[in-house]
């Protein structure tokens, strides 16, 4: 089998071939049909996360191994299993939950494998979908997704899933309410549509691109502002929402966008903070206290909630993001576009 992998840091992705995995205990063997290209690969290409103030921490020092595979937005068909593994599966055609956890610990008993200190996360630190074949550690984290387009079916598994996660920590909403969304890329757009669907708050969306705040509004926003220059992008969003916006959901995760967050938050406010580009913000300790505001971080989701998101996208309850579809053979050419920003929607890979 073919897959392309990182062999160097920041460098081209080079293509090897491997003979077909031998499969053990429980595992399945997923024919790869779609795979999501997310931000998140740029950090493991690059090979680390900025953590802000000149620290860095290495990707190799979090666990991954060169070469690895990147992917975990994977869709595809189950055809081998495991000798301890459930014959009916083969034929499944599922989406691949991809943060697994050591299966053994309490926060994996629990259902909550995302707390795991010892993961075994496809695309990560084990190989993922930029291959032609995926080995997932049991089947019950190919979840069903019907007739749905499996290129639909790959992005929920990372795109999908951390922005359904992220609005499941949001406060309860009302029609008088405005949430601001900082980021229109992949899950940005993808929270805009499920917050549009889910929730009757009002959506406002800041971006640099314009081309990315009329995605937007496709999407189901009510109202879009440029972040180019935050004072104005400040007062905007005020004069929008009439005053403070309930909560702010930052999907970039830069020094700047994180400070706009917090300081466009009024008393009672939820900012989630769900982007990884990095830097660290100036928080106030003794006006988190008095002005009653919550911080908080949400990091992809669980298998419950990747069920539920599947459910919501086969029952017409929520509209895909626009998604580019680009060929394997130009994965490459695809990381750089993401990196310099170029790209609209999700791009998702096909054999």
């Amino acid at each position: 089998m073919n897959s392309y992998q990182i062999t160097r840091f920041a460098e081209p992705l080079e293509k090897r071939s491997y003979p077909m995995p031998q499969l053990q205990g429980r595992e399945v063997l997923v024919k790869v049909q779609a795979c999501g290209v997310c931000h998140s690969d740029l950090h493991l290409w690059s090979g680390f996360y900025d953590l802000g103030g000149g620290r860095r921490i290495s990707l190799i020092d979090r666990g991954a191994t060169l070469p690895l595979t990147m992917g975990h937005e994977v869709a595809g068909e189950v055809v081998a299993v495991g000798p301890a593994a459930d014959s009916s599966t083969i034929g499944r055609a599922g989406v691949v939950f991809p943060w697994i956890g050591c299966g053994q610990c309490d926060a994996c008993r629990h259902g909550n494998e995302l707390m795991c200190e010892t993961p075994r996360t496809i695309g990560t630190r084990k190989n993922g979908g930029y291959s032609d074949y995926v080995v997932v550690p049991d089947a019950e984290y190919v979840v069903g997704y019907g007739a749905l387009d499996p290129k639909i079916a790959a992005i929920a598994a990372c795109s999908g899933l951390t922005a359904y996660s992220a609005i499941r920590k949001l406060p309860d909403l009302t029609a008088d309410d405005h949430v601001l969304v900082i980021g229109a890329g992949g899950v940005g757009l993808a929270a805009v549509s499920l917050l549009s669907n889910l929730t009757p708050a009002k959506i406002v969306v800041a971006d640099l691109s314009e081309a990315k705040r009329d995605s937007a509004m496709k999407a189901g926003a009510q109202a879009t502002v440029s972040n180019e220059n935050e004072t104005k992008c400040f007062e905007d969003v005020r004069r929008i929402c009439g005053g403070a916006p309930r909560a702010v959901m930052d999907f970039v995760g830069t020094q700047s966008t994180g400070q706009l967050a917090l300081n466009l938050l009024g008393r009672g406010g939820h900012m989630i903070v769900v982007g990884l580009f990095g830097g660290e913000i100036a928080v106030s300790i003794s006006m988190l206290a008095m002005r009653n505001i919550t911080i908080q971080g949400s990091n992809v989701g669980t298998l419950q909630e990747l069920k539920e998101l599947v459910a919501l996208l086969q029952n017409g309850k929520v509209e895909p993001v626009p998604i580019v579809s680009r060929s394997i053979t130009e994965v490459n050419d695809v990381l750089v576009e993401l990196a310099e920003g170029r790209a609209a929607g999700r791009i998702v890979l096909t054999p």
